[in-house]
Order: C-alpha cells, then structure tokens, then sequence
C-alpha cells in the first residue's frame, strides 16, 4: 500500500483576498547565549503575509529557524542571519521578517566597599525586523536603581536643625556633646525618604552594529544615576551606598536628564527613548519622567 501524502493545508487558497501584516508564534521557550552565558528565553517569530491568496505561513519553519539560536552567541548578525532565513524559506508569500526575543541578563555585580558580589537581573527584550532588506534592532532594558527626595532631604535637614537650635541654644558648644548628639536619634530626629526606581530604556541601534551593547548600555546607565541597587552587602556597604544616596538626590525629572546625556555617547545608539519611574514612598502614585532622542543625520 502506498503512503499516503499528507495534505498542506497552508498551501490552500486564502477563502477571502487579504495581505496581513504579522503572522507567527509567541512565548517559543528556547535558551540563547548572551555574553558568554546561556540564559532561558522566550522568542516571538513572524513574517507578513503579502500573498493575499496564500491560507497562511509554514510556521513549523520558523520554528526550526531558530535552533541555530541555541548555538552561537545572540549578535545583530546572527539575528539577521535568522530573519534571512524566515524569508527564505517563505519565498513568495512574505517580504518582511520579525524576531523578539525576552530573557533577562545576569550581571556579577562587586559590592560598594566589601569584597562580596552578587549576581543581578536585568530584564531585557530584543526586537529584530528585515524589512524590505533593510535590517533594524531595538533593545528594551529596565535597569533598578534608588532614588532620595531633595525636598524630603532638606526638610528633614530643617527639623534637625530647629532640633539642634532646641536642644543647644544658649550653651556653650562642648565636642563630644555635640558628636554624641549627631550620632543619635535625639538629634537626627528626621530623615529623607527614598525608593525603589527603575529606568526603562528603550534603544534604536545602528544598523550595522557588530555587537549588542549591552553591558555597556547598563554600565552607563548606572554610572549616570549612581545608586544602582545593590547585591550581596556588609554593613561598610550599606554605609557607602547611604552615602551615594545623600550625596546624589534626584527627583525623576533629574534622573531623565542625566539617562538622557548618558545614552547619548553610548556607542551604537542612534535613537532612544527613556522612562524613568520613582515608586514613591510618601504617595501612592509613583512620580515618572520620559525623555528621548534621536541623532541627527551627517
């Protein structure tokens, strides 16, 4: 008995005339190398349409598309490399291409002071697209970080300071009375409030970009905001990073401007748009910033 052909059904004819713009598959587990580490991802994988009359796309080859994933290191052109082989294997039904890939990158950070280090996680999504032959990646990276208020700060420095006016005026100023006084909470009676930040950036890179910069990216994002959150800490730690926080206030308006000058000298960036959340601690609303940029053409 002959085996019997199985039937396409994709290969049929469209029941109704009509070009779509993306059809694939989304959430495909699957794990990729970034940076020398292989970490869990998540990818989206679609091409559009164009033949109006085609049933659909043969998403099984998109699939098989991405095992090269597994193998080598995530670059722009391997990404292209992958996209290329979407349209490929779609000749005649689709001329644009799109991969997203989401996964979050581990970083060992060093403590402030201590020798300690701890591994910190860096959500990241990577969308790639050929379209018409014209070949475009876009990151998107949340990078947490700690924010201090500097009304908070100098209205709490105004209550230590009507405190210290309360408790030593019209007395002659002894030393160690006044050491002893900064040291408790007698006399610091007020303190400034902080929170939990975090920048979410979201870059258009150079079409001919050889790496993703990604550390680089995150090593000046934090270096612009200076309080980046910390891993494994001694008490020396939590000391040096009080200190950063005191000697770095910034409301959200501040740290755009500062992600905003940062991003700027990034190498490989030619557009970005950034988001920077402060999740209050005195309201119930969080306090947002947005900035963008794009480079000007030559």
């Amino acid at each position: 008995m002959n085996a019997l052909t199985l039937p396409d059904i994709a290969a049929q004819a469209a029941r109704q005339t009509l070009p779509l713009e993306w059809v694939g598959m989304c959430g495909i587990a699957l794990p990729v190398s970034l940076e020398g580490q292989r970490v869990s991802a998540k990818a989206d994988a679609g091409v559009s349409l164009d033949d109006g009359e085609a049933r659909g796309i043969h998403m099984s080859r998109l699939y098989l598309a991405l095992e090269v994933l597994e193998r080598e290191n995530l670059s722009p052109a391997l990404l292209r490399r992958v996209l290329q082989q979407f349209l490929d294997s779609h000749e005649g039904l689709s001329n644009n291409a799109y991969l997203n890939i989401h996964t979050d990158l581990l970083l060992k950070r060093p403590a402030l002071i201590s020798p300690l280090a701890g591994w910190k996680s860096y959500p990241l999504s990577i969308a790639a697209s050929l379209k018409n032959q014209m070949f475009h990646v876009e990151l998107k990276i949340d990078v947490a970080y700690s924010s201090t208020c500097p009304c908070s700060a100098a209205l709490a420095r105004q209550l230590i300071q009507a405190q210290f006016v309360d408790d030593f005026a019209n007395k002659p100023l002894q030393h160690a009375e006044v050491l002893a006084w900064l040291g408790s909470t007698k006399g610091i009676v007020a303190t400034p409030h902080s929170q939990r930040s975090n920048a979410q950036l979201h870059l258009h890179l150079d079409e001919f970009i050889d790496e993703l910069p990604l550390s680089v990216i995150i090593n000046d994002a934090e270096a612009a905001l200076g309080t980046a959150v910390q891993t494994a800490v001694k008490r020396a730690d939590e000391q040096a990073f009080a200190l950063a926080n005191g000697q770095n206030l910034m409301f959200c308006e501040d740290a755009a401007r500062r992600l905003n000058l940062a991003l700027r000298r990034s190498p490989g960036v030619s557009a970005f748009h950034l988001r920077v959340i402060h999740a209050e601690s005195l309201h119930a609303h969080d306090a947002v910033a947005e900035s963008h940029w794009t480079r000007e053409s030559a």
